[in-house]
């Protein structure tokens, strides 16, 4: 890449040649991202940029910036207002989709961009809040929202640990990225939430569960378990939790992690084996989870297998 003369490089267009995804208008590419993990309904990047000036573009979809490095003085032009703010870490920036958009900055700085697409804000405003025609009001000062910043760190958390097999992980934090949003930052804020306290039926659990459990190996997603029952996701999500007490997420990981555990004892699998056929992205992913929920490595657990001689002395 080259750039142009100016007291700070002119950020370069960086294309992302995975489908769907916006285009990365910096001169760095992202430290991580999200495109190789095919997620459905966000974008995550992570990036660390040094001085430079953002030229005026228009993004297809709505981006949520979070400050993840240094205090920074930002400038910004959207949809013809100007804002020049001191960004702190922990700060956020909510610029919707289809405004034009300009920012520039005169030291290093290190972000995280959120993307999710007009037609996935509709979806869930619709499922959740009875209109599909909320929109977001962009937010150019020092915005400090916990939960925000939360989910910003779980994606990439889940990115580094989960790789490719985290769709379901993914979905669910989109749609709560999206509802907070609706309520917070939206049109027509704040709004009621109709909060349901039942669950799914004993036969919709199990049709649920038996998907689950015959799928284990492939990385299933939230659109695909709504759709066995023919709900929404979000209300799929919802009534899931409310039966069972834990997401459809952490339903898998349990799931995955026990068929491991009865693999490890009655075949000859290697770990890598055992991990590729519970359907984690590799065996560190495996054992990060394993021991997560289990208290010991797939290694210590093993060991801790009486052996066949000593079963046959004990019968």
């Amino acid at each position: 890449m080259r750039y142009t003369s100016l007291t700070h490089p002119t950020c370069l267009t960086v294309t992302n040649p995975a489908k769907n995804n916006p285009p990365l208008i910096f001169p760095h590419p992202p430290i991580l991202a999200s495109d190789r993990a095919n997620w459905n309904n966000i974008y995550f990047a992570h990036f660390r940029q040094p001085a430079c000036e953002v030229p005026e573009y228009v993004s297809s979809q709505h981006m949520i910036c979070m400050n993840v490095g240094k205090p920074v003085r930002l400038k910004q032009a959207v949809d013809g207002q100007d804002k020049t703010v001191y960004s702190v870490p922990g700060d956020l920036g909510i610029y919707p989709a289809y405004l034009s958009q300009k920012f520039s900055w005169n030291e290093e700085v290190e972000f995280f961009n959120l993307f999710l697409t007009p037609s996935f804000l509709a979806q869930v405003g619709y499922d959740v809040f009875g209109s599909d025609r909320l929109e977001l009001i962009p937010n150019l000062t020092t915005l400090f929202d916990p939960l925000i910043q939360q989910i910003g760190l779980a994606l990439k958390t889940s990115l580094e640990i989960d790789g490719k097999n985290s769709n379901l992980y993914a979905d669910s934090m989109a749609h709560a990225l999206v509802v907070h949003l609706l309520s917070r930052y939206s049109t027509h804020s704040p709004q009621t939430i109709k909060i349901s306290t039942s669950g799914l039926t004993q036969r919709q659990q199990k049709q649920v569960f038996e998907y689950i459990h015959v799928n284990l190996d492939r990385n299933i997603s939230l659109a695909e378990l709504a759709a066995i029952l023919q709900l929404s996701t979000y209300h799929f999500a919802h009534l899931f939790k409310n039966s069972t007490g834990i997401s459809p997420h952490q339903y898998l990981i349990r799931c995955r992690i026990e068929r491991a555990k009865q693999l490890l004892i009655l075949d000859n699998l290697s770990l890598a084996a055992v991990a590729q056929a519970v359907g984690f992205a590799s065996q560190g992913h495996f054992t990060y989870h394993f021991k997560r929920l289990v208290g010991i490595t797939p290694k210590v657990f093993l060991r801790r297998l009486p052996s066949p001689r000593k079963l046959a002395q004990e019968h």
